[in-house]
């Protein structure tokens, strides 16, 4: 049975991590591999990566709170989360995903976990991952951000087009943005506490 709390970590994260990763790289990738290629093999190999990536994120974001106090990786959650939110708040409707190119030579699943293992290696989701990781039960923050993402790719390969053309990316950034910032207070708070 699943407690209240870890509960409340998986949707923390899963809100956190979707509104963060909404018109990034990622969504953008996966996009312009479904314009070209089956859908399911481009989602298949997105939540691959993805459950790859944030593996790799809790392992160290677990590992870091075992070794360091935990007001210290507090405040280390608070400083980058705050940060995180101030770049979102100014991130502008002008900025240009970098130019996607396929990996030749490998099949429509290898090629899209490639792109997406590189794109999001060491990206700002993976780093909230670990930080979260290292200030909340790890499984839950693995299920929520592995499930944001996942379903943040769905949105890219089914809908994204549609989506952005409804609610403008600038708006998605400043989301992002405000929530960072309140988990930069929180962790602040605990930090000082």
């Amino acid at each position: 049975m699943i407690s209240s709390e870890s509960f409340t970590f998986s949707i923390s994260t899963f809100i956190l991590i979707a509104l963060a990763e909404i018109g990034d790289k990622s969504q953008i990738v996966c996009m312009t591999m479904a314009v070209r290629h089956r859908h399911r093999p481009v989602l298949l190999g997105a939540s691959v990566a993805f459950l790859l990536l944030n593996a790799l994120a809790v392992i160290f974001g677990a590992g870091v709170a075992a070794w360091v106090p935990e007001q210290v990786t507090a405040g280390i959650v608070a400083v980058l989360f705050g940060a995180f939110g101030i770049h979102a708040l100014r991130r502008q409707n002008d900025e240009v995903a970098d130019n996607i190119t396929e990996m030749p030579g490998h099949g429509i699943f290898f090629s899209t976990l490639l792109l997406i293992f590189v794109a999001e290696f060491g990206d700002k989701t993976q780093i909230a991952v670990a930080g979260l990781a290292s200030t909340m039960s790890p499984l839950p923050v693995w299920l929520g951000a592995s499930a944001a993402l996942i379903m943040v790719s769905a949105l890219g390969v089914w809908a994204g087009r549609t989506l952005l053309q409804r609610l403008p990316i600038i708006w998605l950034h400043r989301i992002s943005g405000g929530i960072f910032l309140s988990f930069a207070i929180l962790a602040a708070w605990r930090a000082v506490v």
